[in-house]
């Protein structure tokens, strides 16, 4: 991988998604109620310590020139309420596992192998349009679980909202505890999201969509 290429993409990663947000958010675009993203359990592994950089890029590392292990993700999405609406000045934050299968986290397993050039958690906070975008690795399958991505929503005037999100197809979905344990298809159907290849991507990136769309005071 070109290092300086990844620097300049960082910053504009971080720098140049503002202007281009905007286009997201079409009044009246939503005639009908979404289906609410349906709520996960926070798991065993959300970091016990946080990373001193937790921007939105978990790949590289504060000014590291060394990138983390992966196929690069960009993953974005909307933070809605039912009516299709944006939520705006919802933090979000996300949290995985590196390639390894190895979280930030003390008790994480495969500890040894943790990619300690992987952020591991991230924060954005959203603007008008309730648009969220992260830089991450395709998330991998580990132990007894399938590949997914731990996402926690704090909106104003809402309690503390938890989910997670899926590889659409994956083999070892149905095998899976939590996802499993939503019943309604549904809503299932909402945290399958599909990860494809990024058109002209030098690197292998893919890209995946997951809006968020939560309930009045919808708990987490």
């Amino acid at each position: 991988m070109d290092l300086s290429h990844s620097a300049s993409s960082r910053r504009r990663f971080l720098t140049g998604f503002g202007a281009a947000s905007a286009f997201f958010h079409v009044p009246g675009l939503f005639a009908e109620q979404l289906t609410l993203t349906p709520a996960q359990t926070e798991g065993p592994f959300y970091p016990d310590k946080l990373p001193l950089d937790t921007d939105n890029d978990l790949i590289v590392i504060s000014n590291s020139l060394t990138p983390a292990v992966g196929t690069i993700a960009q993953v974005s999405g909307r933070i809605l309420t039912a009516s299709g609406e944006p939520i705006r000045n919802a933090l979000v934050e996300i949290w995985q596992c590196d390639n390894n299968g190895a979280y930030l986290h003390s008790r994480t397993g495969n500890r040894e192998k943790r990619d300690v050039n992987f952020q591991g958690f991230g924060r954005f906070e959203t603007a008008s349009s309730g648009e969220y975008r992260f830089r991450t690795i395709k998330p991998v399958p580990y132990q007894n679980r399938t590949a997914h991505i731990h996402f926690l929503v704090k909106a104003p005037g809402r309690d503390k909202f938890i989910t997670q999100c899926y590889i659409k197809g994956h083999p070892a979905n149905e095998k899976d505890g939590p996802l499993r344990g939503i019943r309604d298809q549904a809503a299932r159907d909402c945290v399958l999201v599909s990860f494809d290849p990024i058109a002209k991507s030098k690197t292998g990136e893919v890209a995946a969509r997951f809006d968020i769309v939560l309930g009045p005071g919808q708990p987490g």
